[in-house]
């Protein structure tokens, strides 16, 4: 006789509580292409010949049938940032990163502060492990990183601290000292210092991984190196600390094209170092271009500058998309701003000239 098998479902399924409490991010991605893109931080020229030649003298049918093998790659990259192998472990992108610490330090319920306005994933991937989010905000007026309020509001029950240096969108940024500060005040909490924009700025923690036991820094192919659509980054730590954090990750979460094209990217040394010339040229014209324009701005350590043009925001926005030329929207976190990437000297030239037709 036939067993017969009982199961009695919900009629409808419930999420967790942490994802019902979430609002839904919706990046404002579509029908980006054929336009200027000055609105998501990348590199606005592409990525290195070098990557995009490898990639297409080296990438075969056999190649895309195997999963992926990171021991190459994993060389080549601790090698170009001057740590172990067992201090790093590659990932999808900066979030999975963000992510990863997560999952492996706090606890449902646990505390983690953030800045604001900063990084939306920060905020997003707290939420969804379930994290009690605290935000802090960014000083009125120049948007100064707010470390006498950091450090007074950490508390032995904080477990995890998330830091954009340099901060996006506000441009900001804070020294090493500072940061040290914040690290050995949180002793039990993993302090993630993101330094997706290092090579606008020249800041960074990487050399002081051994002297804290809490720090992890993260680092990105998405902005300077041009690889965006590869979805590829680093997560850096001590090595006890990342063992623990390869045992949530999954085996295969970076693609071979991805860590093929890290590997090549790192060496074309000369590339970063030009278009990071280029990038900081142009910022400056951006600059006096704003002046001319009686356009409030912050002076940015990154390759974007948030311009203050009041009540107009999203209609200005709107009216250089228009014109093909795209800027992000930040007055809905501080209201009256938009953002503008900064690519090369010409492109700049471009938006100023846009953006007086319209001012």
């Amino acid at each position: 006789m036939r067993a017969r098998w009982r199961c009695d479902l919900p009629a409808n399924l419930t999420p967790r509580k942490a994802v019902l409490d979430m609002a839904p991010y919706h990046p404002p991605t579509g029908g980006r292409r054929n336009k200027l893109r000055l609105d998501f931080n990348e590199n606005t020229v592409g990525a290195s010949p070098h990557v995009i030649d490898f990639i297409k003298r080296f990438l075969t049918a056999a190649d895309l049938s195997i999963y992926p093998e990171y021991d190459h790659a994993l060389e080549d990259l601790s090698r170009h940032f001057g740590v172990a192998q067992s201090e790093l472990t590659l990932t999808n992108g900066t979030d999975e990163a963000i992510q990863l610490l997560m999952n492996t330090f706090v606890d449902d319920g646990g505390e983690v502060i953030v800045l604001r306005p900063s990084y939306a994933m920060y905020r997003f991937y707290s939420q969804l492990a379930g994290a009690c989010v605290a935000e802090l905000d960014y000083r009125a007026g120049k948007l100064a990183f707010p470390m006498e309020e950091l450090l007074e509001r950490i508390t032995p029950q904080t477990r995890a601290i998330l830091i954009s240096n340099p901060n996006n969108p506000t441009g900001t940024g804070i020294g090493v000292s500072g940061l040290e500060k914040i690290l050995k005040k949180a002793p039990q909490a993993a302090v993630l210092v993101d330094e997706a924009y290092y090579e606008f700025c020249g800041v960074t923690m990487l050399g002081r991984l051994r002297e804290h036991t809490n720090l992890f820094v993260s680092r990105t192919f998405s902005k300077v190196y041009g690889m965006a659509a590869m979805r590829c980054g680093c997560l850096f730590s001590q090595a006890g600390n990342m063992a623990h954090v390869r045992k949530g990750q999954s085996p295969y979460s970076v693609n071979s094209l991805a860590a093929m094209a890290a590997r090549i990217a790192v060496q074309d040394t000369k590339f970063v170092e030009d278009y990071v010339a280029e990038v900081l040229a142009a910022r400056e014209l951006l600059y006096v271009g704003l002046e001319q324009l009686k356009i409030p701005y912050v002076e940015s350590q990154a390759n974007f500058v948030l311009g203050q043009v009041g009540e107009r925001a999203v209609p200005i926005r709107d009216e250089l998309r228009e014109r093909g030329v795209l800027v992000r929207d930040r007055s809905y976190e501080l209201p009256g701003y938009l953002r503008f990437t900064v690519g090369t000297r010409d492109q700049i030239a471009r938006l100023l000239d846009e953006l007086e037709r319209i001012w």
